[in-house]
Parts: structure tokens; C-alpha cells; sequence
């Protein structure tokens, strides 16, 4: 999750309707849906604080396991975890395209920054034509003039993930009240730059971007698309009151219960699929930007890693909610937390211990959703 990001346990009701229940949109189901991937890209090694703090919270040897196959392992509590090589990324982007995933989200940071290598890695590849790509952006970024222009550069992009009508798609979260009022003082400032980047969008013949708020709270998403003219709603990934080990099934039902949520508010909907949420890495060895984090405080409570077969199945959930709902997910995309959260607990990039083995069992899903 991007280094500001803030902690959060927020109260979950179990006991989710089923797909089939009243209420459901009565329009035929929309054609072959994107599935895409939110890619946080900390694994540079030693050529940034991130990499280096994410490289010592997987170096014991009880993590070795969701280590990403690029990985190199020295020995006990010695790992090298660097994938800045231009032949790293043209293999994940095989992987992704051979799965049948059809964009990344990238989380963006300034051009300069470690946490750029993957996306400039990307755009040098000979096989980005594979697979495209977005940028999912942090509020605080947009008030750097060169920040902006460098988003409005990167929508022009051949392979950057446009819907309905040619629209590039932009995820945009993080929102902190205090940091938001303090940087822009009121909202009508900060969608004045949203709106000149639709005007300039427009004189490069592209549509309106379309913008969806990611946040925690499925309401407060809603208020803020509403006061900035976004499109949708969704979030990083989905908030849920953590037991002792709990199971992977009762993360995706909290998923379901928080696409519902989104859809209660009348919001267009992005529905986020959660692949993981186990801390232990960054609870047990803090990373520099989690400042709350006291070391080895709520340890205990994580979820279990799923099956291969289990992450498939709830892919498969987004993809029929949005059949069911389309006029909620007219855009027809979900989005994957994440293809490279690793240390955080969500990843479906291959790993050293089980390779492809998350990407193969969608892969069989897709392929047979598709026909």
C-alpha cells in the first residue's frame, strides 16, 4: 500500500446476499469485463527506503514463501529482492497477459522516485503492447504542477486502459480531510485541476478521464465523487475487522459486503478484489512510513493465505456482480489488490515457492468465464 498510507480496522457484518437476490439490475449482462491489477512497486533493493524496508521485513525465513520470483535468497535473514531489471518486467508482463489480466494500475510517484522504476521499466518494454496500464494516484501528488503534467502525459501513452468511449481510466484516493484542506482549502480547487485535465485531455482527442475515488468508506467515497465530478467508487482494498488467523473466505465475503455498500449509494462501482491481508512482515519489523506501527503490536491477527483456487473463485464473484449490476459497473472493470503487495499479504505475482500458481488457476477461470 502507498508509504502514507494509514492503518485501518473498520467493523464488517457478515452474512452476505446472495447474487441472485432482489433488487438486482434487470438489464442483459455486459460483455467480456477488464480485470486489473494494482501494482506497488517497492522491490528496487537497496535504491530507495521502501525497497530496502520491504527486503528486511521478508527476510526471515518464515516468509520466504511469498517471496516474488525474482527474489534471490543469500541465507537466513538475507534476502535481495530487486525487480528493476528490464528482463524482470518483461516477464511479469508475460505472466499477467498469459493470465489474462488486461491492465496494471500503477500506484504513481514522482518520475525521479525508486518507486517509478517499475512503470518506466514497463513503458521501455518491447512486450507492453501485452498488457496495459493505468495510474492509481495519491490526492496529496496533484498539487505539484510537474506531477500533473506528468499524469496528463503518461493517459496520452499507447496501451494506457481507456473505457466507455475512449476515456482514460484514472484511480484516484487516499483522501485525509485535514491534509486536503490544508493543500487545497476547498474542494472547487482541487476539481478545477481535475477539470483542466479534462480540457487538455479533450484537445489530444480523448475523452473525459474517467475517475474513480478509492477510499475505506464506501459513503465517504460517494461524497467525494460527487463534489469532484468522478465516475466511480471502489477502494485500495476492503476494510475488515481482523480475528486470529481468519479465513480467507471471510475476507471475500467482506469484498461482496463492501461492492454492496458502494452500490447502495447509487455510485458506479469498481468492485475491488482483495487477495490478501496478513501485516506479520511489516508488524514484526516496521517499515520507516507506518510510524504507528509498534513492533510486533496485533501480530496475531492477519488472514490466512488462500488457495489458488479460492482467489479464482472470488475474481469470479466480481465479474458475475457486475453481470448482475451493470448498470452499477457500466465501465465493466474490477481491480485486484494486488499483484505485488507481497509483504502486506496480497499478491498474485509468482513467487518462488509456488510460482504461477495463483495466476494459473484465473487464468482456467477466465478462460472459461470468457467463452
Amino acid at each position: 500500500m502507498p508509504t502514507r498510507s494509514i492503518y485501518f480496522l473498520l467493523v464488517i457484518i457478515l452474512g452476505v446476499l446472495p447474487l441472485g437476490a432482489e433488487g438486482a439490475d434487470t438489464m442483459a449482462a455486459p460483455p467480456h469485463p477488464l480485470v486489473g491489477a494494482i501494482r506497488w512497486d517497492a522491490w528496487h533493493g537497496t535504491q530507495g527506503a521502501p525497497g530496502q524496508a520491504v527486503q528486511r521485513a521478508l527476510g526471515p525465513t518464515k516468509y520466504y514463501g511469498r517471496l516474488p520470483f525474482f527474489a534471490v535468497v543469500h541465507g537466513e535473514d538475507n534476502v535481495s529482492i530487486d525487480g528493476t531489471a528490464q528482463g524482470v518486467m518483461d516477464r511479469e508482463i508475460d505472466y499477467a497477459a498469459n493470465a489474462g489480466l488486461d491492465y496494471w494500475a500503477f500506484v504513481t510517484y514522482d518520475e525521479n522516485d525508486a518507486m517509478s522504476l517499475g512503470l518506466k521499466r514497463y513503458l521501455s518494454s518491447a512486450k507492453r503492447k501485452k498488457m496495459h496500464f493505468c495510474l492509481l494516484t495519491e490526492v496529496d501528488r496533484w498539487n505539484n504542477p510537474a506531477s500533473v503534467e506528468r499524469i496528463t502525459r503518461l493517459m496520452q501513452e499507447p496501451g494506457y486502459q481507456t473505457v466507455l468511449q475512449n476515456r482514460p481510466l484514472l484511480y484516484l484516493g487516499f483522501f485525509d480531510n485535514a491534509d486536503f484542506a490544508r493543500q487545497w482549502g476547498t474542494v472547487q480547487a482541487f476539481r478545477a485541476v481535475l477539470d483542466t485535465l479534462r480540457a487538455t485531455l479533450h484537445t489530444k482527442g480523448l475523452g473525459d478521464p474517467y475517475i474513480v475515488i478509492l477510499d475505506f468508506s464506501a459513503t465517504q467515497a460517494a461524497k467525494w465523487a460527487e463534489e469532484l465530478g468522478a465516475d466511480a467508487i471502489s477502494s485500495y482494498a476492503t476494510p475488515f475487522d481482523l480475528g486470529k488467523a481468519t479465513p480467507y473466505l471471510e475476507l471475500a465475503k467482506a469484498d461482496v459486503r463492501f461492492w454492496d455498500a458502494c452500490r447502495a449509494t447509487g455510485s458506479a462501482v469498481v468492485p475491488i478484489v482483495t487477495t490478501g491481508w496478513d501485516r506479520r512482515p511489516r508488524i514484526e519489523r516496521p517499515v520507516p512510513w507506518e510510524t504507528w506501527q509498534q513492533p510486533g503490536a496485533g501480530v496475531e491477527k492477519y488472514v490466512e493465505a488462500a488457495t489458488p483456487q479460492e482467489l479464482a473463485a472470488h475474481l469470479q464473484e466480481a465479474l458475475t456482480w457486475m453481470a448482475q449490476y451493470p448498470t452499477t459497473a457500466p465501465a465493466r472493470i474490477s481491480l485486484i489488490y494486488a499483484w505485488n503487495e507481497n509483504d502486506e499479504g496480497g499478491w498474485i505475482v509468482p513467487t518462488l515457492r509456488d510460482g504461477s500458481a495463483r495466476l494459473d488457476a484465473i487464468k482456467i477461470m477466465l478462460q472459461a468465464y470468457r467463452q
